[in-house]
């Protein structure tokens, strides 16, 4: 996705997304690891609601996940997966609104904590809602997929939210009628136009007012308020540092070095450690900031012996990582896994 140079923040995108992504493209006998690994992803760190990735490494992977599957219908298949729960504090505060008009106004305000490249302009029609969707950047040959996965995502996810009540919206595309559409016309709860002068979802004005099925208003209020944090966080989240770590914490093979990070970035080696070193930071400080998190993760969470958990952390042996663990943590791996464990069992014995 190229960044025009009106809006030049990368705000990522959940990594999430890719892992829903790939599961479709196995699902149809496509290598989806091999594809992952040759964008330069880790696909077992994708499996994550809080991991982002940057739009130029997600770009790169639908582009050739298009082009190897061979199936220009993957943005609708993709649609279809989007259960409300895999969209976050978004996704929770969407599903415990009380009413669709509610569950819509936060879609409109927080899309950009899932899809920071799109704009909601709503406006009033007669007797109908539209909300038109707009880029905020050149995307190049993914725009059509990632039309696709967002307004026949958010469709299906209010058919979740209504049941049958959900009919009658329309989704408007701009362009002719693409021949994979008549694959999936049929699995699309609401009517769809193409050849219209904007990319829009219209409700009827009569259906905002119809209750959710999952409504919980402390839930809704408390979930409202994380996701104003969650955005103001990502819009403060939007410098070198934090798009580096972004790069770092999903690559394989892990650790990256500082040229690939900075390629990805779209800028020079030298260029990323001057603007990391005015915020204050240094690449091997990030770098060791999520081997610390990853080693962490690895010693509660596997029974992967040291050896393994050094190589899978980029270390030559375990003894260089039992020293950089210790440098980290003044404890050595094998007594923080010790602790973890003790922790576990008196947690167990309450």
């Amino acid at each position: 996705m190229r960044a025009s140079s009106a809006h030049p923040r990368d705000l990522g995108l959940p990594s999430i997304y890719l892992h829903l992504l790939a599961e479709q493209l196995r699902s149809i006998g496509v290598d989806e690891k091999a594809l992952l690994l040759r964008v330069g992803l880790d696909p077992a760190r994708l499996d994550s609601l809080e991991l982002r990735v940057t739009q130029s490494q997600a770009a790169e992977f639908v582009t050739r996940a298009i082009i190897e599957s061979g199936e220009p219908g993957l943005g609708i298949m993709l649609a279809k997966e989007l259960k409300l729960p895999l969209h976050g504090t978004l996704g929770t505060a969407v599903m415990s609104s009380n009413t669709l008009s509610q569950a819509l106004e936060l879609l409109t305000r927080y899309l950009s904590l899932r899809a920071p490249i799109l704009q909601v302009h709503r406006s009033q029609e007669f007797e109908q809602e539209v909300f038109e969707l707009r880029c905020r950047v050149d995307l190049g040959p993914v725009q059509n997929f990632l039309l696709d996965t967002v307004l026949f995502g958010v469709v299906c996810m209010g058919f979740q939210l209504l049941g049958n009540a959900g009919r009658g919206s329309t989704i408007r595309r701009r362009g002719p009628e693409p021949a994979y559409f008549q694959r999936f016309e049929d699995q699309i709860p609401a009517r769809v136009r193409y050849n219209c002068e904007t990319d829009a979802l219209v409700i009827p004005a009569d259906a905002l007012n119809l209750p959710l099925r999952f409504s919980d208003e402390q839930l809704a209020a408390s979930s409202r308020r994380q996701c104003e944090v969650a955005l103001q966080q990502l819009n403060d989240d939007a410098g070198f540092t934090t798009r580096s770590r972004r790069v770092i914490e999903t690559s394989h093979p892990f650790p990256p070095k500082l040229a690939r990070v900075a390629a990805t970035l779209f800028v020079s080696e030298r260029t990323l450690k001057r603007r990391l070193q005015e915020e204050g930071s240094n690449f091997q400080s990030l770098v060791d900031a999520v081997r610390l998190e990853r080693a962490a993760e690895l010693l509660r969470d596997t029974h992967m012996n040291l050896g393994q958990i050094a190589e899978a952390l980029g270390y030559a042996d375990a003894a260089n990582f039992t020293r950089a663990f210790k440098r980290w943590t003044q404890i050595s791996p094998s007594a923080y896994r010790a602790n973890h464990l003790k922790q576990l069992r008196n947690l167990g014995s309450l």
